[in-house]
Formats: C-alpha cells, sequence, structure tokens
C-alpha cells in the first residue's frame, strides 16, 4: 500500500513537471505589448508612443524673389504608431527652429521656424524601419529691407521619406529627408505674393515609451 501510494506520488510530481513548462510556454507565446498586434515572441516592436529631438540642415527658395535661405535647424518631435506583422502606421509632429535666410540685392528672407503634422507608413525588419510620410506643413516667412521688415505665417504640405534604426528596446535613431512647401503672402516689401519652399535632411533620436 505505501509502495503503491508513493510511486502515484512520483507520477502526479513527474507530470507537473513536465505540464508546467508547457502551459510557461503557452501563455509566454500569448502574450502582447499594450500597442503591438500581430508580432512574433522577440520581435522588435515599434508601436507605442514615442519623444525625440533632431537636428539638420535645409536650402530653399522664395518665389517671385531671388534669395534661397538656408542654414541649420533644430527642433522636437512626438508620434505614436501603431504595428500589424512589418507593417508600421503612425503619426508624428514637430517643430523646428531654423537658421535658415539669404539676402539678395534690396531684399533678406528667412524662414524662423516651421512645423509638421504628418502621417507615417513604414515597412519594419526586425530593428530597423524604412517609411514615407506627408502631411501638413505651417510656418513663418519674414521679409525685411533697409528700412521695413515683415511676416506671414502660412500652411503648406510636406512629404518624404526616412529610416530609423533601433539601438536599444526604448531609443532608435533616425535619418529622414523632407521637402517642405508654405502657400504664399503678399509681401508689402515686394509688392508681390511669396512663398517659401524648402528640402531638409535631419538626424534624430527617438525613445520610446
Amino acid at each position: 500500500m505505501i509502495r503503491a501510494t508513493v510511486a502515484a506520488a512520483a507520477f502526479v510530481v513527474a507530470t507537473c513537471a513536465v505540464a508546467a513548462p508547457a502551459r510557461a510556454a503557452d501563455w509566454s507565446y500569448g502574450a502582447r505589448g499594450p500597442y503591438t498586434v500581430n508580432q512574433p515572441l522577440n520581435a522588435y516592436s515599434w508601436a507605442g508612443p514615442y519623444l525625440g529631438g533632431n537636428l539638420g540642415y535645409n536650402w530653399g527658395s522664395v518665389s517671385n524673389n531671388s534669395t534661397r535661405p538656408s542654414g541649420f535647424m533644430g527642433g522636437i518631435q512626438v508620434g505614436y504608431n501603431v504595428q500589424s506583422g512589418p507593417l508600421v502606421i503612425g503619426l508624428e509632429g514637430d517643430l523646428q527652429l531654423n537658421g535658415a535666410d539669404n539676402r539678395f540685392a534690396g531684399w533678406k528672407f528667412s524662414n524662423p521656424w516651421f512645423g509638421t503634422m504628418r502621417g507615417r507608413i513604414g515597412y519594419a525588419m526586425d530593428n530597423v524601419l524604412i517609411y514615407g510620410t506627408g502631411g501638413l506643413a505651417f510656418g513663418t516667412l519674414s521679409g525685411e529691407t533697409a528700412i521695413q521688415r515683415e511676416s506671414h505665417t502660412s500652411a503648406g504640405w510636406t512629404v518624404g521619406v526616412g529610416a530609423e534604426f533601433g539601438l536599444t528596446r526604448n531609443i532608435s535613431a533616425k535619418v529622414e529627408y523632407l521637402y517642405v512647401d508654405l502657400s504664399s503672402s503678399r509681401f508689402g516689401i515686394t509688392g508681390m505674393p511669396n512663398a517659401y519652399s524648402a528640402g531638409l535632411v535631419r538626424v534624430g533620436v527617438n525613445y520610446r515609451f
């Protein structure tokens, strides 16, 4: 009787020892992050909110004028992604301080700041994300002569491409090209409608929450 009881107990312990890891594996594979849909276990996740900063250079032109404002810029960006398999879709906004300016003849034009609000769609290869982006742009074009200065803020559009690289679970780095086109405003110093457009290249770092 004692031998039978001991044998039965040993069988139960052995069965539990084999079944427990299997259940743990099932629970592990069934787990999902709070923002990711249909992601394999241990795959790099691009999903969720993020905040970061960037530095870059832009070169532009002013319509109906010969000035070519260009210079360094820097700013911040904030965004949110959702991910399903390799497909990543998100929304990002940024605000930039810009040193782009240029003087030609009696006029000087500059773009002291601009911002964008863009959709992003990309393809993720583990910790590498290739994406396209586009949406709304807004900013200020300032013009001046020796005796007069004026500024106009307008909206426009932007489109671009980029690549982002996951360095750690929470930190990523990116390189991006954007084309920004702001609509025209009539300037008294030129007597004509003047608009600003520019191409820019920037690098940035994001922290993912």
